[in-house]
């Protein structure tokens, strides 16, 4: 299948205009967690029942579901949780030491495919390293009872750097069952997204205990790591890969606009910073290290967000428990408070609807459960945990 790198424009889609365009994770917390149970909630093509999980979580980050029914919650102040399908919590000790500032602390969680014979559990998070600098890492352990046992860095990336912005860190598996992993730009210095020596600003493709797998697309290659899949991004934090294709499709943050979605392919350049479609936040000017809006060898992104939704949290539509929506992309909002649930015909989108505007917060999460339901985690200094069901 070829896919023709587009940007869509407001007019070509059905909106609502009415994001801020602040920077996104910069945006004062706030407390959406009312007194409710369910809310009954429209949308274009289904009947929603809207379930309040569970709340008064601390900056809860990233949801996984267990095989037995439970989840497994994350909070970025340095907590791990599993819960119940009614939300009772247990707390799970054994998570590694975390540098909690801004952006930083505990950040993704994630289950091995064959967790019911290894137990493998897979974390996130900003290392710490006596300086007062961090790295994106990602540990593994074995879930026992209500601990994490056996925990190791399986992978730290190759430098350390001022603490609190752009952590990247999603996590996806591909069919074939090896772990893809974003990392961020670190938000101090962007250029080092163009620098093929730095994790900063990419996608890896890892084997399941960190290490490179021999097909990795820049094997032998000396001017580039062998743990890099793609590059140039400036914040991944939505991944998915389609359980029929092994399609992987990812949102990710732009400065002032330019918030993406894109297509991803290995060894592809996708342009940050040296090509950009937002705008400075202080200025508006042109990003300071954008050299073009776009340019020939780096990669266009499939779409750009318009207003900006500060996205975080990426599902894929599989199961038919959302018939009309199968095959559609939900992405999160932060800032923008909402999803954007997008239908594209693999050339373009085609059409897009927003769902939960202001209805729960800043949205950080969002995954397809295994029983069909669409799971929503909500960024706040009380946030929470959300199901949507049909109704």
């Amino acid at each position: 299948m070829k896919l023709h790198s587009k940007l869509i424009t407001a007019l070509t889609v059905l909106m609502v205009i009415g994001a801020s365009c602040a920077p996104p994770d910069e945006a004062p917390d706030g407390n959406n967690n009312d007194d409710w149970e369910t809310k009954e909630l429209g949308s274009e093509y289904e009947d929603l029942l809207l379930v309040n999980v569970a709340d008064g979580l601390e900056h809860p980050w990233s949801i996984a579901f267990l095989p037995d029914g439970d989840y497994l919650v994350t909070e970025r102040t340095g907590n791990l949780y599993q819960m119940d399908y009614d939300g009772n919590l247990t707390e799970i000790s054994g998570v590694p030491e975390v540098y909690a500032q801004n952006q930083g602390g505990l950040l993704e969680v994630a289950i091995h495919p064959e967790f019911e014979d290894n137990n493998y559990v897979y974390l996130t998070y900003s290392k710490p390293n006596g300086d007062d600098e961090t790295a994106t890492a990602l540990a593994r352990g074995e879930l026992q009872g209500d601990e994490l046992t056996n925990v190791e860095d399986i992978f730290v990336q190759n430098e350390y750097s001022s603490p609190g912005r752009h952590y990247g860190s999603k996590l996806a598996w591909t069919n074939d069952g090896y772990l893809l992993m974003s990392i961020g730009d670190r938000g101090a210095d962007p250029p080092r997204a163009q620098d093929n020596q730095d994790h900063a600003g990419t996608l890896l493709r890892l084997n399941d205990d960190g290490s490179v797998p021999e097909d990795n697309p820049f094997v032998g290659d000396d001017d580039v790591l062998d743990e890099i899949y793609s590059y140039g991004h400036r914040n991944i934090q939505g991944l998915v890969v389609d359980p029929e294709t092994d399609e992987i499709w990812a949102t990710e943050h732009g400065p002032r606009g330019g918030d993406e979605l894109n297509y991803i392919e290995p060894t592809i350049n996708y342009g940050w910073p040296t090509v950009s479609l937002g705008r400075d936040y202080g200025t508006e000017d042109e990003f300071p290290d954008t050299e073009a809006r776009r340019m020939d060898g780096m990669e266009d992104p499939f779409y750009e967000f318009l207003p900006t939704l500060a996205p975080s949290g990426l599902a894929l539509v599989t199961h038919d428990t959302f018939e009309n929506w199968e095959g559609n992309l939900l992405a999160g909002g932060l800032r923008a408070e909402r999803i954007r649930r997008v239908v594209h015909n693999n050339e373009e989108v085609i059409h897009e609807e927003e769902l939960l505007l202001q209805e729960v917060g800043r949205i950080r999460d969002v995954r397809e459960g295994p029983d069909g339901n669409i799971y929503v985690v909500t960024d706040e200094e009380d946030g929470g945990v959300y199901r949507l069901e049909s109704n």
